[in-house]
Order: structure tokens, then C-alpha cells, then sequence
């Protein structure tokens, strides 16, 4: 990792929220490596610059300033869907998986760093999803055409401080 990146992307996928693919500032991470041809002819590319599983990240604590998760959200998906290969599919320990992810993004986040999370509701509820984590988001925006997605953002409080016991 480059001392330029401070910011983590775990699940990035094929970056298609990105207005730079290659920012230097992201690490851009995946726990697939693939390509796709889509149903109308397009190439898509899920190509991190680091393989990763978001519910067991390979930093320290607090290595990054800016964490983005936006985890699979499928739960069902045809294994030839074009949703599936797009977004990736949740597996059948979803909840397991997703709390362990935000416990992970959390955890190499820094002090007062900010967690912008990105669902799509359309077969899990955002409650559903926001009962995974004890953290308190801080705002949110839904958008999409019947307004599923739900971009989140949290701000990680530091740790209370423990005082020294001296014998």
C-alpha cells in the first residue's frame, strides 16, 4: 500500500461509482478478480488493485481516513445474472458476513474518519442492514429511480481513553 492512499474501498467492484477509476488516493479492493461481457455487449472489469475480503482486512488499525463500503446486495441472483456478475451476491450468512464487514471498516478507519456506506434495498431493508453495526450513522440520502439506494455516512469517535493504572 502506497502512503498516497487514504482511503479504502473493499468491495469496489468494477468502480462504477468513481469519477476516476485510478485515483490514487483509493486503494481499490475486490475478493474477485473477473471479467464479464454484459447482455448488451459491455465489457465489465472487476479488477482491484488488491485482493481482499472486507470481513477480514489485511491493515492496521486505523490506516485509512476515508473507508467507502458497498458491499454485494443480492441475496437472489442467477448464477449467469448480469446483476450478480455486476455487484457480486451475498452469501447465506449475509448477516454474519455484512457485521463483520462493517467491524473490519471500522476498525481500520482512524479516529474521527468517516464510513460513507452505499445499499440498495430492493431485497434487504437498509433497517435490516443499519442493526449490523453499533455505530450511529450521521446522515444519508436515498437516490435511484424508485429511491433504493441509500448512501450513508458515519463518523468514528475515537476510542475511550483508558487511563494508565501506575502500581
Amino acid at each position: 500500500m502506497s502512503l498516497d492512499h487514504v482511503i479504502l474501498d473493499p468491495a469496489s467492484g468494477s468502480r462504477m461509482m468513481y469519477f476516476d477509476k485510478e485515483d490514487q488516493r483509493v486503494l481499490f479492493g475486490d475478493i474477485r478478480q473477473e471479467s464479464h461481457v454484459l447482455c448488451d455487449g459491455r465489457a465489465l472489469e472487476i479488477k482491484p488493485a488488491m485482493l481482499m475480503d472486507f470481513a477480514q482486512l489485511p491493515f492496521a488499525d486505523g490506516s485509512f481516513k476515508m473507508v467507502v463500503f458497498d458491499p454485494p446486495h443480492l441475496l437472489r441472483a442467477g448464477p449467469k445474472s448480469w446483476q450478480s456478475a455486476k455487484y457480486g451476491k451475498l452469501n447465506v450468512d449475509w448477516r454474519e458476513m455484512l457485521a463483520k464487514g462493517f467491524t473490519e471498516c471500522f476498525r481500520v478507519l482512524d479516529d474521527w474518519g468517516t464510513l460513507v456506506f452505499k445499499w440498495n434495498e430492493t431485497q434487504i431493508r437498509v433497517s435490516e442492514i443499519l442493526a449490523l453495526t453499533d455505530m450511529k450513522p450521521v446522515c444519508g440520502h436515498q437516490s435511484g429511480l424508485r429511491s433504493n439506494t441509500h448512501w450513508i455516512v458515519f463518523l468514528k469517535p475515537p476510542a475511550p481513553h483508558t487511563p494508565e493504572i501506575k502500581p
